[in-house]
């Protein structure tokens, strides 16, 4: 076995490779060999460390030191003062929003960031190469499956899932256990089990996060619920545009295979499983359990009525067991630590943790891991380092298109999937994205519901009829078209849509209006009856005007006006002429006065 000295971690996750860390790893392998340090230090490409504002990201081990925006001409400098001299690069080191400080010798655990996290189904994301399987096996890999194989009944598994109180993290949050122990009960020879990784929701990468930093965690624990229920194959169904995630599993898989983890016979026992990748085409409504078992048919992904429930008859019509990554990333920790351990971990209904992607306008856009319970206010402002340049607050939007907008009187309301039902919101599979002072709560509304109208399938008529009718509504209202009379008309078409849809994407369609209607209806007022957006966002309803006071007469805003709309002499003070004016802010970009405002 090979010894080094130092190990340089480098992310290599979507967002970091996208920012070019693939280039950083070759200059870094480079260098290091030029130097003569390939004996002593590895250079290992992981998962997605979680920070991904901070990116692209290298850690140094032993020491622990956190490198932020790494570009490739700084590898040289890293390799010759650090790894050769011993000397952390100072003005390389990630500089913590909380503290302000640029610490080389702090640890993950001690910046503002992951201090608040636990991680369980992020363990071993940017910690590991996912590419290798002896790095997952080095971290208790597949032992859960030995286990649950060699000492533990089926029953015992299943007991073992419901006591740790796991629920689905695809949204529904439904017991995992409980679906477990339908799929065993049904009856008959073939069984499937199924993950759900047809992540679809603006703005969340949660599950492609743990695919592409830890497969081997996915598919152990669906190996160990194929035993739990009796089946001997499995899909997991990932949508095509997760190239990375979709390239490591299948590494994963072959790895998992040669070293007979999947297959015939697993730990010499009579229990045998493999596992197949199926293609998503980005289909949202394929994110629903009986659209996608269609979609892995060869069907038209389009939801079916239930009962009958998958349990009972699913994929090829047979009984299927489906989870979410997240939900299975879990699985195999609550084998080794116990169902007490897991539900230690959280609220009295809602065990364990939960990952969130949180982006829109933060400081800290990355993915974390908390314990359920944690308040918004802590995810928000400690992890997310709150609200970019001095902006104020306005609303946090959790749970996705089927999601709901919170305002900031409750940013002290507990995560979990109760308390944020509770609040007007739900936890969905976790996307939360933070709006600040500039956003306009009736356009947000529109944004997340002319989301769900593309991706309607079409079968019903509440969601396909019923959601274009609001959003019709919706864009009449930020074109300054509105009545009063529409409001009425949103509320009483969102609840027959969330009461006669056929299934959770129509169901839960209208829940952005509802929302935003409840928390910030001064808003559809003022664009309705004021004709005016507060946030000055509505490019309808925006005016620019001239303060004759600060105007200097430079002429600089008139000479970049594309509609000729600024008049006036040098020198003098300069008028906007609203018939003519665009509303694109350039003139309001260029005055160096401060005299052109938007309102």
């Amino acid at each position: 076995m090979e010894i080094y000295r130092a190990h340089v971690l480098c992310c290599g996750g979507t967002g970091c490779t996208s920012s070019g860390s693939a280039q950083i790893i070759e200059r870094f392998e480079q260098k290091i060999k030029e130097n003569g340090l390939d004996k002593e230090v590895k250079v290992i490409r992981t998962g997605c460390f979680g920070l991904c504002e901070a990116g692209p990201v290298v850690i140094i081990y032993p020491e622990g030191t956190f490198y932020s925006r790494v570009k490739v001409d700084d590898v040289d400098e890293i390799v010759s003062e650090h790894l050769l001299k011993g000397r952390p690069v100072q003005h390389l080191v990630y500089k913590d929003h909380a503290t302000l400080e640029q610490d080389a010798s702090k640890s993950l655990d001690e910046i503002e960031f992951y201090k608040h996290q636990k991680r369980i189904a992020l363990r071993n994301c940017g910690v590991i190469d996912p590419e290798n399987i002896d790095e997952y096996l080095a971290f208790d890999g597949y032992k859960a499956l030995e286990k649950a194989l060699t000492s533990m009944t089926r029953e015992q598994v299943i007991e073992e899932i419901l006591k740790s109180g796991l629920r689905g993290r695809g949204g529904g949050g439904f017991p995992t256990g409980m679906k477990w122990k339908f799929a065993a009960a049904s009856p008959g020879p073939v069984k499937y089990v199924a993950c759900n990784a047809d992540e679809g929701d603006p703005g969340a990468f949660m599950d492609r996060s743990v695919l592409e930093g830890d497969p081997h965690s996915v598919l152990e624990a669906m190996a160990i619920a194929g035993y739990a229920i009796g089946a001997s194959e499995g899909y997991i169904y990932v949508r095509a545009e997760y190239p990375i995630a979709v390239k490591r599993l299948e590494i994963a898989i072959g790895q998992a295979r040669d070293y007979g983890l999947l297959g015939e016979h697993i730990f010499g026992t009579d229990f045998s499983f493999d596992i197949h990748i199926r293609l998503g085409a980005g289909a949202f409504v394929c994110g629903e359990e009986t659209a996608l078992m269609r979609s892995i048919e060869g069907k038209r992904g389009e939801p079916i009525p239930r009962p009958p429930f998958p349990a009972v008859k699913g994929l090829f019509a047979k009984p299927t067991m489906l989870n979410n990554v997240e939900t299975y990333a879990n699985v195999a920790q609550i084998i080794l630590n116990g169902a007490d351990w897991f539900a230690s971990m959280g609220t009295e209904k809602s065990k364990g943790t939960k990952v969130f992607a949180l982006g829109g306008k933060i400081n800290n856009t990355g993915l974390v891991e908390v314990p359920m319970g944690t308040t918004l206010r802590t995810i928000i402002y400690d992890i997310g380092g709150g609200i970019p340049n001095g902006k104020k607050f306005k609303a946090v939007q959790t749970g996705g298109p089927s999601g709901g907008c919170l305002p900031e009187e409750l940013l002290d309301t507990p995560v979990d999937y109760d308390n944020l039902i509770a609040a007007g919101s739900m936890m969905g599979s976790g996307g939360m994205i933070v709006m600040d002072e500039d956003n306009c709560m009736v356009d947000i509304a529109r944004f997340f519901l002319e989301f769900t109208v593309d991706e309607s399938c079409g079968k019903c008529t509440p969601c396909r009829v019923g959601t274009r009718r609001m959003l019709e509504i919706l864009n009449r209202i930020v074109e300054g078209k509105g009545e009063m009379e529409d409001i009425d008309k949103l509320e009483e078409l969102a609840k027959g849509i969330k009461a006669t849809a056929l299934c959770g994407l129509g169901q839960t369609a209208p829940n952005p209006v509802l929302s935003t209607l409840k928390f910030f209806r001064n808003e559809y007022v003022a664009h309705i009856r004021d004709h005016v957006c507060p946030a000055h966002h509505c490019k309808a309803l925006l005016k620019y005007v001239i303060d004759p006071e600060k105007c200097r007469g430079c002429t600089a805003c008139a000479r970049v006006c594309p509609g000729n709309a600024i008049e006036g002499k040098v020198k003098e003070a300069h008028k906007i002429d609203p018939q003519k004016c665009l509303k694109c802010g350039a003139c309001m970009e260029k005055c160096r006065f401060g005299a052109i405002s938007r309102q």
